[in-house]
């Protein structure tokens, strides 16, 4: 087999005309939460225009640029071919792992804010957290951060405390589809 078809059939990104080498495979923990959020988007997206789809899809945003996010939300179906997509989906989620954690906060974030992905999404699995970025005026301003609270540290929080935590996020796409937080997490492993 020639070195190109080895890279070829390797799992790859391309970001500013750079080849980048994925991980094999995700642990089971990033697993889980694309599938959850496969589920979660997937019964809200029902009968609606856009749909979701998951890792493994490749996202060819211009000739140099080249990702597979984790999961995504497309809205313009005429963006999506049999081979992938072409074009920016209106949301994108990473979930970190610690061989892509600073691509996915650094490069990758610049390369979505560049090409007008509307909304972005990094969840990490250690901390059960998601942060949420809108794009507004061509850059990504921080919406919000929603972390699972585990149940022992809030019963111990007073109403104020509570008042102030953030658990449903709001997919912009849609005014009414509400996701909670414990949800994107059910069944992840703590270790």
């Amino acid at each position: 087999m020639a070195m190109d078809d080895r890279l070829f059939k390797q799992r790859s990104e391309m970001i500013n005309g750079v080849t980048i080498m994925m991980s094999p495979r995700p642990v089971v923990n990033h697993n889980k939460i694309i599938v959850n959020l496969s589920i979660l988007f997937g019964v809200y997206l029902k009968g609606k225009r856009c749909i979701n789809l998951s890792d493994g899809v490749d996202v060819h945003l211009d000739e140099q640029n080249r990702v597979v996010p984790d999961s995504m939300i497309i809205c313009n179906r005429d963006i999506i071919k049999r081979d992938g997509v072409y074009g920016a989906p209106d949301l994108i989620v990473e979930v970190l792992s610690p061989s892509t954690a600073r691509r996915d906060r650094g490069d990758k974030k610049i390369l979505y804010e560049q090409h007008g992905v509307q909304e972005y999404w990094i969840i990490s699995p250690d901390e059960k957290s998601v942060e949420v970025y809108l794009l507004k005026d061509g850059k990504y301003e921080l919406d919000d951060v929603y972390t699972v609270i585990p149940d022992g540290d809030w019963e111990e929080m007073t109403e104020e405390e509570k008042s102030e935590v953030a658990l449903n996020l709001k997919v912009s796409l849609y005014d009414d589809f509400i996701i909670n937080v414990k949800d994107v997490f059910e069944n992840v492993i703590t270790y």
